[in-house]
């Protein structure tokens, strides 16, 4: 699992220009699995992510498509890790037995 947060690295004004295409990033990804959850950081500043993904490379693949990545509109900090522990309701979240 992964814990990825975006900084925005160009004005906001440039971001909601690449928004709705993000948006159907989004969409393709949590349909396909890889995204758990997602949101804007407060201040707006950038997001924070939620993925699933086999390993670094292909999470790394899914974020190349992502048009704030292709527009060098965010730059991408990545914490892998493995869960052990959830509240309840969120059992899926843990690796398969």
């Amino acid at each position: 699992m992964f814990v990825i947060t975006l900084t925005y690295a160009v004005p906001i004004e440039e971001i909601d220009v690449l928004m709705p295409r993000h948006l159907e990033w989004l969409d393709r990804h949590y349909a396909a699995g890889t995204l758990l959850a997602s949101g804007r950081r407060v201040p707006r500043t950038g997001g924070v992510i939620l993925a699933r993904a086999a390993d670094r490379a292909e999470l790394d693949a899914v974020i190349a498509e992502d048009p704030f990545a292709q527009a060098g509109a965010a730059l991408y900090d990545i914490v892998e890790f493995a869960p052990t522990r959830t509240a309840d309701g969120l059992e899926r979240l843990l690796p398969p037995a």
